[in-house]
């Protein structure tokens, strides 16, 4: 009876083991590469990770950390990578160059850009920052700064060197620096630096962030694949805003310096500041696009001649995806 009990307790494992690898075959196998390391602002993927939701959209999910040294772009277009994390300029940018590169969602609707400055210090808007010495790096050089130039009557005079520390901002009670609205009141907290974040899309700056894009070719051959990536990723987006506890469980496993407390305060601040949940995503519709909102970014980018005004704009991104999930024209 014992040796019958074994037997039937055997098959029983091998059979649960030959379903469960039946069901991982017939997972598609994706991999995403983020744009940095693993953060509450990836909160979406590693939700939709952690919760099984890619796994009941037919995806087998590997989520890659970008980083300094790595080039999302190179990524995706020398095939090592199926989507990858963007912005919307990157898309544009994409266009011009020729690199069949598109969007099919926007995490993000507001990028989180910021610009940090000292409580008290007279620099409570833009306009006061006009003549001012701000510390930019170089990415920032050639993504907003052009567009304040063209807005605010910046100049380049005002440029100071930026070395990604906030070591000399709390040393100078005038200094003005690029930040990121979800990281900035956490950071200066822990010095006892009273500052705010003037976020930049408060100020006009449109560009689309956090973007989900992916290659001409995987949406010509793998249509499916993009919807079921899209869809699943709005989904664990919802899912971690609802209980953030399992993906930050992956989000410190993949990134064991990250801090419990700040990725509360990430978590919160983009709640606060409608980062993902705002404008045409006001009533939740995670991922949304629209022409209208691209169109407008793009005329900004023309205006500040980061582009041209003959760039064929719309194949920076397709709206298919996102207007079937939420029924829009």
């Amino acid at each position: 009876m014992q040796f019958t009990s074994l037997k039937l307790t055997g098959l029983a494992l091998a059979l649960g083991f030959s379903a469960a690898t039946a069901q991982a075959a017939d997972l598609t196998p994706v991999t995403v590469t983020t744009t940095w390391y693993a953060q509450a602002e990836h909160g979406g993927l590693y939700a939709a990770k952690a919760a099984g939701i890619y796994e009941k959209y037919g995806l087998d999910v590997t989520i890659d950390m970008g980083g300094p040294q790595v080039n999302n772009v190179q990524l995706l277009m020398g095939g090592k990578t199926d989507f990858s994390m963007g912005y919307a300029l990157q898309s544009l940018n994409a266009v011009k160059e020729d690199i069949p590169l598109v969007t099919v969602a926007a995490w993000f609707q507001k990028d989180p850009q910021s610009l940090v400055v000292h409580e008290g210090a007279g620099n409570d808007s833009l306009e006061d920052l006009k003549g001012k010495g701000i510390r930019i790096p170089t990415a920032g050089r050639v993504a907003y700064w052009p567009w304040m130039k063209a807005q605010y009557g910046f100049s380049d005079e005002q440029l100071r060197p930026y070395d990604y520390s906030f070591g000399p901002f709390i040393a100078d009670p005038q200094a003005i620096q690029q930040g990121y609205v979800t990281n900035d009141g956490y950071f200066l907290a822990k010095e006892n630096v009273a500052a705010k974040s003037l976020l930049l899309a408060d100020y006009g700056w449109n560009a689309y962030a956090c973007t989900l894009d992916t290659t001409a070719e995987m949406l010509e051959n793998n249509p499916d694949v993009v919807k079921a990536m899209v869809e699943a990723t709005a989904e664990g987006w919802a899912a971690y805003f609802a209980d953030p506890a399992p993906a930050n469980a992956l989000i410190k496993e993949a990134n064991p310096e990250m801090a419990d407390e700040l990725l509360a305060y990430s978590t919160a601040k983009m709640q606060e500041e409608g980062i993902l949940l705002s404008g045409d995503a006001a009533d939740g519709q995670y991922g949304i696009m629209t022409t209208a909102h691209w169109k407008g970014f793009f005329d900004d980018m023309v205006a500040a001649g980061t582009l041209p005004a003959d760039l064929d704009w719309q194949k920076a991104f397709d709206l298919t995806f996102v207007n079937a999930m939420y029924g829009a024209e």
